[in-house]
């Protein structure tokens, strides 16, 4: 039998299974989670057997704001629009214009890493598969929370970050390898990465109302703002807010993580997918978007990835394999393969999870960050759908998500009780921390002494500001006016002449998000002009 009778006899054996209907409760039980945890709104898609059987949307868009949540309110989808930029690289790979195991310098002769062997070897599909030795979300201060440098300029900079393993050797998860595949997009097409993913691949997917670029985010009023709790002692902790939406993400970065989606539009995005690259739009037409080539490569697991084991009632959720695609993650649940993938940039979560065996998918969308609303009800739904006993998966988050958050609280004071804030003068006087410094991949940063206070501006990173607060000898932490950013310590290196020779940083959290990669800096004086 042909591969593709095979395919064809399966498609006819799903269509042909009954499939259930949503859960009959979930309504009040979304409700009831929102409501429980203060979950601004959330909006969801159901598709089954090739069709959506819910597109909906629940509470507000925006905190003080009456306007609500519907099928069509746009949410950035942060991660979850890698498969995204994987699915442009497919409509090219189709075109004959790359393929897969291309060296990224024969399209793009000016790229350079760190190291030169790994420049001559990096392929299209080391892009997409986070193993080319950088370490965990290395490079992402340069679009996170947001920047002025272009894309381009941001690829020219990866060539100072120096990698933190062998190339090939492990699984690292990055975004800056994604905006060289945005990059390497206009490189071969002439269209920007927002031009060709908006026609060659949303148009034909029929997803009307999603958006590449941020400027049409902010213009769209059917849109979600960002919320999060930012003014307790860790990130999580405190009272809902709304955030600044323009400081979540540059537009270096969209690659990455810049799409923006409705609940409509990710509906027609998972037929896409479980249709291995094609849907039935509204007309009854088939509308190809990418070969069952491309699909399958897709979706074929490159690197593996970390199986931790779950603490407490999580355990019942854990893998027992997981993999990496061409940006899906491919792993089990509950003896179940799925292609699954979560998103979030400040404010904002997404989750989707496809299950190719059972013909049917589920996304979540939520403007908060109470990831364990959204991420607990997408299991209960998904359960739901392969007939599991009911679990109340929203109390399992909240318990893993309460260790997590004591664990950065008792680190923090453990902290303050070996190190007290009074120890240790500064060895300069105040003036003589002011300079200009820059590190290699980042950029310049300026410290002033303002007024008698301290204050560090992070160059291209508009917003990025604040005052340095002593706390012991050479060691300062910054207080940034935007209160949303997570603090950082700021420690002084001094040459033998008692000179600033070197500035290093590092998060206070101990659970601050991964993408606030202040330890990978290391900054210089800047020469005088």
């Amino acid at each position: 039998m042909t591969r593709r009778c095979f395919a064809l006899l399966a498609s006819t054996l799903l269509t042909s299974a009954a499939f259930a209907a949503p859960p009959a409760d979930l309504d009040a039980r979304v409700d009831a989670a929102m409501r429980a945890h203060g979950v601004p709104g959330m909006s969801i898609a159901i598709v089954e057997g090739g069709k959506p059987t819910l597109t909906k949307g629940y509470g507000v868009r925006r905190l003080g704001s009456p306007e609500r949540v519907d099928a069509d309110t746009i949410f950035p989808t942060g991660s979850t629009g890698k498969a995204i930029t994987a699915a442009a690289l497919a409509v090219l790979v189709d075109d004959g214009k790359i393929k897969w195991d291309d060296k990224v310098i024969d399209h793009m002769p000016w790229f350079r890493m760190y190291d030169p062997w790994v420049t001559n070897e990096i392929t299209v599909r080391d892009l997409l598969v986070h193993r080319s030795g950088l370490g965990l979300g290395a490079g992402d201060l340069m679009f996170i929370p947001t920047s002025s440098r272009s894309r381009a300029d941001t690829v020219r900079a990866l060539r100072y970050i120096k990698p933190a393993t062998s190339f090939r050797s492990g699984y690292a998860y990055d975004n800056v390898l994604y905006s060289v595949a945005g990059q390497l997009i206009e490189e071969v097409t002439g269209q920007t990465w927002e031009v060709f993913v908006r026609e060659r691949v949303l148009k034909p997917a029929g997803m009307t109302s999603s958006v590449t670029e941020q400027s049409a985010r902010f213009a769209n009023p059917n849109r979600a703002w960002p919320h999060a709790r930012t003014n307790g002692r860790v990130r999580g902790m405190g009272e809902q807010a709304v955030l600044d939406e323009r400081k979540t993400l540059g537009d270096n970065g969209a690659p990455a993580g810049g799409l923006s989606s409705s609940a409509n539009d990710l509906a027609h995005w998972m037929q896409v997918q479980l249709g291995h690259g094609a849907w039935t739009n509204e007309a009854g037409k088939e509308v190809r978007v990418f070969s069952e080539q491309s699909a399958q490569q897709m979706w074929t697991p490159v690197v593996p990835t970390p199986t931790p084991k779950y603490p407490g009632k999580l355990a019942g959720a854990a893998p027992k394999f997981s993999s990496y695609a061409l940006g899906w993650s491919v792993r089990d649940y509950r003896g179940e393969k799925v292609i699954e993938h979560g998103g979030a940039i400040f404010g904002v979560y997404t989750y989707i999870a496809l299950f190719p065996d059972r013909d049917f998918g589920v996304a979540f969308q939520m403007n908060s960050e109470d990831v364990q609303v959204m991420r607990g009800v997408a299991l209960e739904v998904i359960d739901h759908y392969l007939g599991a006993p009911k679990t109340d998966w929203v109390a399992a988050f909240d318990e893993f998500l309460d260790m997590r958050t004591d664990g950065g609280l008792a680190a923090l004071d453990a902290a303050a009780k070996a190190t007290p804030a009074a120890q240790g003068k500064p060895t300069l006087a105040q003036a003589s921390y002011a300079g200009r410094y820059a590190d290699p991949w980042y950029g310049p940063i300026t410290i002033t002494n303002d007024k008698g206070a301290l204050r560090v501006n992070f160059l291209q990173t508009p917003g990025l500001t604040g005052r340095l607060e002593h706390v012991r000898y050479d060691t300062f932490r910054t207080v940034w006016d935007n209160p949303e950013y997570e603090q950082a310590y700021v420690n002084f290196g001094l040459n033998a002449e008692g000179k600033v020779e070197r500035i290093t940083m590092k998060a206070i959290s101990p659970i601050a998000d991964f993408s606030w990669d202040f330890q990978d800096l290391l900054f210089t004086p800047s020469p005088k002009s």
